[in-house]
């Protein structure tokens, strides 16, 4: 069967789907603290109005078949980092594994690029998650560096990683 990978908006009619799959320890482990788990219909409703609202880039609702599948956005840096954008997913676990990820993160890139002013896209997976790394080697992205026990995360140092792309290397 063929899967339609799309970007979209987020909708409050997404919440449901949205607290089911973000309430997943397997996601948070791999997202920054501000990423709340457990995650709450609560947490929910302020995502949705927050990407309503969101200036410093864009975050939309992954979908696969118009089924929530996840969550993905560029975020504009600022300053003598302003020509980046740092990207940031996550992906529902029942959608593991069957490339959506990873088309996902193409489409978000020649979104990002046609839509802001930016010259390269980055992303920081823990090093430990080697199903990002993987995710973001086969959209494209480049290794650009390994910072050793630079981050913490539930009680323990991790190695930070970070993966780039350059709008030179891409056709948008």
């Amino acid at each position: 069967m063929q899967h339609t990978i799309a970007l979209r908006p987020w909708e409050m009619e997404d919440l449901s789907d949205l607290v089911r799959y973000a309430d997943n320890s397997k996601i948070a482990q791999n997202l920054t603290d501000m990423f709340p788990h457990p995650y709450s219909r609560e947490d929910g409703i302020a995502f949705i109005q927050m990407t309503k609202n969101f200036k410093d880039g864009v975050i939309f609702c992954v979908t696969i078949n118009d089924e929530v599948a996840g969550s993905i956005g560029v975020f504009i840096q600022k300053d003598i980092m302003r020509r980046n954008a740092e990207l940031g997913y996550w992906i529902a676990e029942p959608f593991w594994g069957k490339g959506v990820c990873t088309a996902a993160v193409k489409l978000m890139v020649s979104y990002g690029f046609r839509h802001f002013e930016i010259d390269r896209i980055y992303a920081r997976p823990f090093g430990r998650n080697i199903a990002s790394q993987k995710v973001l080697m086969n959209a494209g992205f480049s290794f650009e560096a390994r910072f050793y026990q630079n981050i913490i995360k539930n009680g323990i140092l991790e190695d930070e990683l970070f993966f780039g792309i350059r709008k030179t290397s891409i056709t948008i």
